[in-house]
């Protein structure tokens, strides 16, 4: 299977409050084919430190089969603390030695994304493929280019370029980080 390139998105909610909307929304984005969510996750952790996952997609079936959980593996997350952890990397090194692929973290790079997600809080991981760069991303390769780095640009950067004013960079910088700061 041809795949374009992947994302891996983490993403945190303080005291969640889902409507479905961010579901619509990458149904959109999949209806259009500009994005796959190749698997994601949803974590909720309560103020103790205890952990509930759910397993969100928007793969049919098949895809789902053909790929399986790929979240876990490709960062080594585990629910059982380092043993979990070891266990996700392991079925990452399982799965990366059954198709022939290079694996994406060593060990020593390996992060427990649980870690970081503050108590009473939840995260939503999201692997997403885009679909919309794949002839981008072929047409680099046919003139020889690759990739060196990417990122995400803070809205308060672009006020220096001139893509945004500074009152429109502050209202998407506290948009996009309120929930860290409650």
């Amino acid at each position: 299977m041809a795949i374009g390139p992947v994302q891996l998105i983490v993403l945190g909610f303080q005291h969640p409050d889902f409507h479905g909307e961010i579901i619509t929304e990458l149904e959109r984005l999949r209806a259009s084919d500009t994005i796959r969510v190749i698997d994601s996750l949803a974590i909720y952790k309560s103020a103790d430190g205890d952990l509930e996952a759910e397993h969100l997609s928007n793969l049919s079936e098949q895809e789902a089969i053909e790929l399986g959980s790929k979240i876990g593996a490709l960062i080594g997350l585990g629910f059982e603390g380092e043993e979990g952890m070891v266990a996700g990397a392991e079925a990452g090194a399982e799965a990366v030695a059954e198709q022939g692929g290079v694996g994406v973290f060593t060990a020593d790079e390996a992060w427990d994304v649980l870690e970081d997600i503050p108590n009473d809080s939840a995260a939503a991981l999201i692997l997403l493929e885009h679909h919309w760069a794949v002839p981008l991303r072929d047409a680099i390769a046919r003139a020889g280019g690759f990739r060196i780095s990417d990122g995400f640009i803070s809205p308060l950067d672009l006020i220096e370029i001139g893509l945004v004013s500074a009152e429109e960079a502050k209202e998407l910088h506290e948009m996009e980080t309120a929930g860290a700061a409650r």
